[in-house]
């Protein structure tokens, strides 16, 4: 497997913050979706082609572990990257991690190939898997 990560850094702002004084869960979701965009940015001729024949990737499950506290002006790296194909669907994983190595969190988040004109699950086959299976990386690529 070649390991493919988007590595995104963030500091974390007031805005980010709850009323506990530390990055609320929510925010953890737009981090990480900022990690995805990175990805799929470093690739946009597959986003490109797979928006012309009618097709998305779509999220239907996220799975975090919350692992400790972010606070205001700590500086964080969004890695993210696939880890899995399967016929239908896909799983991209996260790890947010604090400057000091201090890991924030990890997610698993499971997606599908939609057929956007039948409205349902299709296959990941051909270059398109190809592609995706040259993009997978192991999930100890993701160590800070």
């Amino acid at each position: 497997m070649t390991a493919s990560l988007s590595r995104v850094q963030l500091r974390v702002r007031g805005f980010h913050l709850d009323g506990y004084g530390h990055v609320n869960n929510a925010r953890y979701l737009e981090f990480m979706e900022e990690g995805r965009w990175d990805f799929f940015d470093q690739h946009p001729a597959m986003i490109k082609e797979l928006h012309q024949a009618g097709r998305a990737f779509v999220v239907v499950n996220l799975n975090i572990d919350y692992l400790a506290a972010a606070g205001h002006g700590d500086d964080l790296e969004i890695m993210t990257g696939i880890v899995d194909i399967g016929e239908r669907s896909g799983v991209c994983h996260h790890r947010i991690v604090r400057k000091d190595g201090t890991v924030i969190a990890r997610a698993d988040l499971t997606f599908v190939l939609l057929d956007i004109r039948a409205n349902k699950a299709a296959a990941i086959e051909g270059e398109l898997r190809e592609a995706l299976a040259a993009l997978t990386s192991a999930k100890e690529a993701f160590s800070p």
